[in-house]
């Protein structure tokens, strides 16, 4: 059979824009982290760049935010790789030297005059609009609005990969998890520091870029119905062929006469491929059939999501 694959993240913006050699010099740094690191960073640079699009930022905005996008867990370079990639939970101690990533990230760029602009991005990514981040505690008025972008495809692409999504059937529960994050946390209300207490009301990220996100996430939907839907057409193709092949072969087991059944039998010879034969074919179909039955159930589970999506409130 066919191998079916599906890319989570499509990446046809991005592609779009075209970086100069200026910035694949700095995207080089990419090629120094680990490969799961890497490709969170990536995936983080696609969702920041479709986001500005939604905010209609103009073209060297867009690509400026997607290169800080792109660099901002470059502090991670100067994290020990057990704790970096260490598969359990980690200790109260190895979280905070994990959260050194955004100070170093920042030191890192302001010492190189190539990286220099995107330092604040590494710096601030993991502050809270209601003061509750780190690494300063910074709130709404003094983040970036790029690291408030980076902040929520940040946590969006961590859920999803910890979650291993393959789909995006039950992306909805991700949304929701994340729609917290823009309510007010209830023990700020117990801490008596003026500037948390001044900002109670505030959630952790910014409501109007989680829904811009929303607006990405059902793109993203709409494009895996799409890779769907031709994988569908190939399946219709295939049982097509196969039933036909099925069909000589019912007549080639009905003949009475040995010329009739050599007849049917270069029939069904002619319309297999190279890894099919007599013995295998109908098997091969039922494959195809059951193929295409969970295809056409993910199809409408998907268009689910759609709707579920546009429903929720932030």
């Amino acid at each position: 059979m066919k191998n079916y694959t599906f890319d989570f993240y499509n990446s046809a913006s991005l592609k779009s824009y075209n970086l100069n050699d200026t910035m694949r010099f700095q995207l080089s740094i990419l090629d120094r982290m680990d490969p799961i690191t890497k490709k969170h960073s990536e995936n983080v640079a696609n969702l920041v760049c479709r986001i500005c699009e939604y905010l209609h930022f103009n073209t060297h905005v867009i690509i400026q935010s997607t290169m800080n996008a792109y660099l901002h867990d470059v502090g991670k370079l100067s994290i020990p790789k057990e704790i970096l990639n260490k598969p359990d939970k980690l200790t109260d101690e190895e979280f905070e030297i994990i959260k050194t990533h955004t100070t170093k990230g920042y030191e890192i760029c302001m010492k190189n005059p190539e990286l220099r602009q995107y330092a604040q991005t590494a710096l601030c990514h993991h502050e809270a609009l209601n003061g509750t981040g780190y690494p300063n505690g910074l709130t709404k008025k003094d983040i970036p609005y790029i690291s408030q972008i980076v902040r929520v495809a940040d946590e969006y692409d961590a859920i999803v990969t910890k979650r291993q999504y393959k789909t995006h059937i039950n992306i909805s529960e991700t949304l929701k998890d994340l729609i917290k994050d823009t309510s007010p946390d209830e023990h700020i209300k117990l801490i008596a520091l003026d500037q948390l207490k001044h900002n109670e009301k505030l959630g952790k990220i910014n409501p109007r870029i989680l829904k811009l996100l929303f607006k990405v996430v059902i793109d993203d939907i709409i494009y895996e119905i799409a890779s769907i839907e031709n994988y569908i057409k190939y399946l219709k193709a295939e049982i097509k062929r196969l039933e036909t092949a099925e069909s000589y072969y019912n007549k080639m087991n009905t003949a009475k006469k040995e010329k009739d059944k050599n007849y049917f039998l270069e029939g069904v010879k002619m319309l297999l491929l190279k890894e099919e034969n007599v013995d295998n074919f109908l098997t091969i179909l039922n494959e195809y059939k059951t193929a295409l039955s969970k295809k056409e159930n993910e199809i409408g589970k998907l268009n689910n999501e759609i709707k579920i999506i546009k429903k929720l409130k932030v």
